[in-house]
């Protein structure tokens, strides 16, 4: 199934060794506002905060919105036989035309460290270059985020000196780096 024509009604539940990556819904909005509430979480990410109950559900309906006008993928982490929303693992800012897109991934602090989210990194390039047909997939992290690094470079993404430039012509320069993954690299 290519990217351009996806259903949303058909959202892909995906599986690994310990995890289930699920369509976000409302009833994960308790979990999900401690996750985009969260100090260390937040620490690298150019976000306002979530406060509010109320702006973690206006976030799901923006993220369903978007997941309906295939504009964007977006999983709950949770693990397997439990539905508790522990992270969140999207592909947006998708490219049609470059056939690029982008990975942007969250987990609560206490799941952090154990190679969680490397397996839930490592399912969504699969399902992003084998069954989305993208190219390349690409990762804007901070540069001072040691973690996101190791996770990016473990799963065999490079630096992309050639994007951060034109990247920094428009934006400006920042603390952001960027990694890339072509497809090519992990046939």
């Amino acid at each position: 199934m290519s990217m351009q024509n996806q259903n949303p009604a058909l959202f892909p539940l995906l599986t690994t060794d310990r995890l289930v990556l699920r369509k976000l819904e409302i009833d994960d909005a308790g979990e999900l506002l401690k996750l985009r509430s969260d100090e260390s979480v937040n620490k690298y990410l150019e976000r306002p905060k979530s406060t509010t109950i109320n702006e973690v559900i206006e976030f799901i309906n923006k993220i369903q919105a978007g997941i309906s006008k295939n504009e964007s993928f977006y999983w709950a982490i949770s693990l397997k036989n439990e539905s508790k929303l522990i992270g969140t693992i999207c592909l947006w800012n998708l490219d049609k035309e470059n056939s690029r897109a982008e990975v942007g991934y969250e987990l609560l602090p206490a799941y952090q460290g154990k190679g969680l989210m490397r397996e839930a990194l490592s399912k969504i390039i699969a399902y992003g270059f084998q069954i989305l047909s993208f190219k390349t997939i690409t990762a804007y992290t901070d540069s001072a985020n040691e973690r996101s690094v190791r996770i990016l470079e473990k799963n065999n993404f490079r630096r992309n000196k050639a994007l951060e430039y034109e990247y920094f012509q428009k934006e400006g320069f920042g603390n952001e780096v960027i990694y890339s993954l072509k497809s090519t690299t992990i046939e």
